[in-house]
């Protein structure tokens, strides 16, 4: 790999991080009048039966902590500043816990459950695909095919919804919701992983099940062009075994665009994944970001959403890093002519 390959693909990288600092900021000030700090005020002050007693008073204390009472301008450089040493300010719902804070608490377990979900997702769906369009296959494999044409068209909530009713409230042979059972103290001891890994159990099948299909279909149409090169036609007059035929030849070759879409639909993989998280309860990002957005938090949602745009920046940037390894004919040094 070049270096100057490299450090094109690092400053396209940073123009991201750049853009997404800058439409986090300002899209909400455009979109909205309403003050972020009034509204809250507004509640807490409701909520205690004191609506309107001193809340001017507290708003303008709170802008000024915020920064909130200074031109558009320096708050986007006080703003741009604080988010590249990670610093979102403090939240609005849970004051005075920083935002930051509140990430890091969530963030493992995002991480986990769509990590495994997506990986298990990936491998099954690719290698279930593939093999039903080679033709050495079992037949028996040829009656998946509307098994994974239904499931590639059910949404991840919806199917997170049929899974949740079928086991945990009808049979109750897994928990409702959350990550582990209410009143456990996190440890890293083995009873209180096994309860995490069994209140995993549910939202990863939702992810893992409705994914399935969806590459599944997808390797299944480029492994039947593929089939048709020349090379596959050449392995098999060299007399190759069917098994080394399959997997050096047909599905290593139709894998890099597979990996190419998995980078592509990275975004919209991880945005179902947070509604799986909100439908089980599960303490990541998108049940932290459910709390942030009834409780007017904008610190808090902006932090989130940063978080997950560096998430696919930096997933798209490794998958782009990792094709010279799924396929060696890709080659990021400049050719001499």
């Amino acid at each position: 790999m070049s270096l100057n390959y490299l450090l094109r693909r690092l400053g396209l990288f940073v123009v991201v991080v750049w853009a997404a600092v800058t439409l986090i900021f300002f899209l909400p000030r455009l979109a909205s009048e309403r003050n972020p700090i009034v509204e809250r005020m507004g509640q807490t002050a409701a909520s205690a039966g004191k609506l309107g007693e001193g809340v001017g008073e507290m708003v303008k204390a709170w802008e000024a902590k915020f920064g909130l009472d200074q031109p558009l301008w320096k708050q986007y450089l006080r703003y741009f500043r604080d988010v590249l040493h990670l610093d979102f300010g403090y939240s609005l719902a849970y004051y005075p816990t920083k935002v930051i804070d509140l990430i890091i608490k969530a963030l493992p377990w995002t991480i986990g459950l769509f990590g495994v979900a997506t990986l298990i997702s990936f491998l099954l769906g690719s290698l279930g695909g593939a093999l039903l369009a080679w033709p050495k296959a079992p037949r028996f494999l040829q009656y998946l095919l509307p098994f994974f044409l239904t499931l590639s068209a059910v949404p991840y909530y919806l199917l997170g919804l049929v899974l949740l009713f079928l086991f945990a409230f009808t049979t109750r042979i897994f928990p409702l919701s959350g990550g582990y059972p209410v009143g456990t103290v996190p440890s890293l001891s083995f009873p209180f992983i096994l309860e995490v890994l069994r209140h995993a159990v549910l939202p990863g099948c939702a992810m893992i099940i409705a994914g399935v299909g969806f590459w599944a279909l997808q390797m299944r149409g480029m492994m039947i062009i593929g089939l048709e090169e020349d090379y596959i036609a050449f392995a098999e007059a060299k007399g190759l075994k069917g098994n080394r035929i399959f997997f050096r030849y047909a599905l290593r070759n139709v894998l890099l665009p597979q990996a190419t879409s998995l980078a592509i639909t990275l975004g919209q993989v991880i945005s179902g994944g947070i509604l799986v998280e909100v439908v089980f309860g599960y303490p990541g990002l998108g049940t932290l970001l459910l709390k942030a957005v009834s409780g007017f938090d904008y610190n808090l949602i902006s932090g989130i959403v940063f978080i997950i745009i560096i998430i696919i920046a930096v997933a798209t940037l490794l998958v782009d890093l990792l094709y010279p390894l799924l396929d060696p004919r890709i080659t990021y040094q400049r050719r001499v002519k």
